[in-house]
């Protein structure tokens, strides 16, 4: 029985190391047009004036606020909290009011798009242990569409990190029947690494290393992503236009939730997102960034820029850096590719984590990643919306910490007041010092706060709401409105979780603790009470004892405080309720958080669910060398697949792959060579053709 390898002919590709600090081009490919770069500056020009005036506005609000006496010195503190928070949400407003001007406008140009796309572009989807079923039919829906309209054109590459026996073979089990039908207008291949080194920018640099050179793109897919045949193309053509640019990033849209979190998710992403997303895409102009996927990459660009650094020191600040996408858009700006984010592209998909648990899983990994980016703030030749990205990615976790220390400050200050007496000879002054508020400006500015935080969603709603044909879409007016209201309703009772998550979170980075890498959950993120308790009994007790503080001080301030306490208080329901598709079903039945992917699918959605709905089912891989040996078709696909060098030299030391190698010549039957083989063992018999061939020679395995 024979079985052919899933890979070409290698086709390598020079990808030289880089430095953090070393000298970029910035200007060299970049084609000076008058129109694109004017409408960039105005952009930009908006975004700084609307957020310097606000935060000016805010900031000079509140310090009179404070000043009616004499600012103490932690007033001075609130202040310069307040200062921070209220020019992060200011900066964010300012982004979605200029979206939100944008899509009230109709779009005038049109992005040019070659006639056809004069390259070949390879589909890249890194995987690792994840749901093999669901990107066997993801790749076979994407693949049906593009036979029909670009044959010849595209390649996917199924790329895995897989390091596991057991989830290895589940892999090669659900994607086998790929690689049965015609591979040459359109075909599937697939590498498994034996080593991890770098996780998944290693993963994609391996792939441009060995075989970037034969495709001019790359488009580059998550586990979860889905893409429709039109999309793909409509990059391929731009790119191909666009001689200047080494990336264009879609905008991705959350479908497939079913749980209440991913449905809030997926509601937010598909009522305020385009609004959000223009405001970006205006400003960035062709210093724009990279979120990992659903992109296209000009394959040579991404060669001459992006292998990372590696950062000296151990991590989490140190070594190879985590959150790739951010540095890799840095690099290739650096060196004067465009990196350009196309917001009209239709049909690009991910999905989102299910619960809030999952979503603090997802969390300590970025957050790692983002403040490791700190590192890279001040390289040299970094363009400034570069840093600004970085900066933002930094910021999108340290404003947690900022405004848990407005919170605690505002708590000190409140107990002062309340407990401490004053200091009359502090300072050379006849009165003492007072912390002392005016309260009818405080009321004020906390209604415009409110607002300045709350309004990119009314205008993702208010925008919906005058578009007849998305209104019916997200369920007409009354829907629309109530998913509205509900969504920042429950995002408010989830914000103070997320928000004391993440300061865990930096404070565990700042002491030195390393992630690790953990597949992201694709179930429906189902959590018992006992599993919310033991993820959340901590904010529930933080949150008990800032309410019982503020109520010993006053019944003022405990009611002013009882939002973030009290969601603090009911985290562990409110986890609990977040995750598993049967808690979801009364919003859905009530028409709430629907999406416009729900009733009007697009046709890759549709297809699909339905090659989903057709697979085959899937046998265990409990004992990998019996699932081998009672599987032969497979047993001879797997072998193919396997280099015929081994995988470490003789050289190198591998202890597992020596072990295996005796444990296999002293086994008697299969079923013992199981029982003896621990984990790195079967792994690394799995990993060496030598080894599977000994399995033959040896009489363990039945071949006929």
């Amino acid at each position: 029985m024979k079985a052919e390898r899933a890979l070409p002919e290698l086709a390598p590709l020079d990808m030289p190391r880089h430095r953090v600090n070393e000298k970029g081009f910035t200007l060299k490919r970049h084609q000076r047009q008058f129109f694109y770069p004017l409408t960039t500056f105005l952009a930009r020009l908006f975004i700084t004036v609307t957020t310097v005036a606000l935060s000016a506005f805010g900031i000079s609000e509140m310090y009179s606020v404070l000043s009616t006496t004499t600012v103490t010195l932690l007033q001075w503190l609130f202040l310069t909290l307040f200062s921070i928070n209220f020019t992060w949400i200011s900066f964010a407003f300012s982004q979605a009011f200029l979206g939100f001007l944008l899509t009230l406008k109709p779009r005038i140009l049109r992005v040019p798009e070659a006639a056809e796309a004069p390259f070949k572009t390879a589909i890249l989807v890194p995987i690792y242990k994840e749901e093999p079923a669901r990107i066997a039919a993801a790749i076979k829906t994407m693949r049906q569409e593009l036979l029909i309209k670009a044959p010849g054109k595209y390649a996917f590459f199924i790329l895995s990190d897989t390091n596991q026996a057991e989830a290895w073979l589940a892999e090669e089990q659900a994607l086998l029947e790929l690689f049965d039908n015609d591979q040459h207008a359109c075909p599937v291949y697939y590498r498994r690494r034996a080593s991890n080194k770098e996780r998944k920018a290693g993963n994609i640099a391996d792939w441009v290393t060995n075989w970037g050179a034969d495709y001019e793109a790359m488009i580059v897919l998550d586990a979860d992503s889905i893409m429709s045949a039109d999309s793909m193309i409509s990059l391929s053509r731009r790119l191909a236009a666009a001689p200047e640019v080494g990336l264009i990033q879609t905008l991705p849209t959350i479908v497939n939730a079913r749980s209440l979190y991913g449905r809030l998710q997926q509601f937010a992403n598909h009522c305020y997102g385009p609004i959000y997303a223009a405001g970006l895409s205006a400003w960035h102009g062709l210093s724009s960034n990279f979120w990992g996927h659903n992109a296209i990459i000009r394959t040579r660009a991404f060669a001459e820029a992006c292998n990372l650094p590696i950062l000296p020191g151990s991590p989490p600040f140190g070594g190879h850096i985590l959150s790739h996408d951010f540095i890799e858009a840095a690099m290739l700006r650096r060196r004067g590719w465009g990196v350009r984010f196309d917001t009209d592209i239709r049909c690009s998909y991910e999905e989102a984590p299910p619960s809030l648990v999952d979503v603090l899983t997802r969390d300590r990994r970025w957050c790692q990643g983002n403040l490791q980016h700190s590192r890279l703030l001040l390289a040299h030749d970094l363009v400034m919306p570069t840093r600004i990205h970085i900066l933002s990615g930094i910021m999108s976790y340290l404003s947690a910490v900022f405004w848990l220390a407005l919170i605690i400050t505002g708590l000190a200050i409140a107990v002062q007041a309340q407990f401490v007496r004053p200091e009359y000879f502090s300072d050379p002054s006849l009165f003492p010092t007072w912390p002392v508020f005016d309260a009818e400006r405080a009321l004020r500015l906390f209604v415009i706060s409110m607002f300045v935080l709350l309004a990119p969603k009314i205008f993702g709603w208010f925008s919906a709401m005058v578009n007849f044909r998305r209104c019916k879409h997200f369920g007409g007016p009354v829907l629309l409105t109530g998913s509205t209201l509900s969504e920042m309703l429950l995002s408010a009772l989830y914000a103070p979780t997320l928000m004391l998550a993440q300061c865990n979170v930096v404070y565990k980075i700042l002491r030195g603790k390393d992630s690790g890498w953990n597949p992201q959950s694709r179930d429906d993120g189902a959590l018992s009470l006992q599993q919310a308790y033991q993820a959340h009994r901590g904010h529930t007790l933080f949150g008990i004892v800032l309410g019982g503080i503020a109520y010993l001080i006053s019944l003022e301030l405990f009611l002013w405080l009882l939002p973030i306490a009290g969601c603090l208080m009911l985290s562990i329901p409110l986890s609990w309720l977040s995750g598993g598709e049967k808690r979801g079903r009364i919003f859905n039945w009530l028409g709430l958080f629907r999406s416009p992917e729900e009733k009007h699918p697009a046709e890759i959605l549709k297809s699909f669910r339905d090659n989903t709905q057709n697979l085959r089912p899937m046998l265990p891989v409990d004992a990998p060398l019996q699932f081998l040996n009672n599987n032969q078709p497979l047993f001879c696909w797997h072998l193919a697949q396997l280099p015929l060098l081994d995988a470490y030299s003789p050289g190198e030391f591998h202890a597992p792959t020596v072990t295996a190698k005796w444990k296999l010549e002293q086994a008697a039957t299969l079923q013992e060579l199981q029982a003896w083989l621990d984990p790195p063992e079967m792994l690394a018999l799995l990993s060496q053709h030598s080894h599977i061939q000994k399995l033959r020679e040896n009489g363990l395995v039945e071949l006929s």
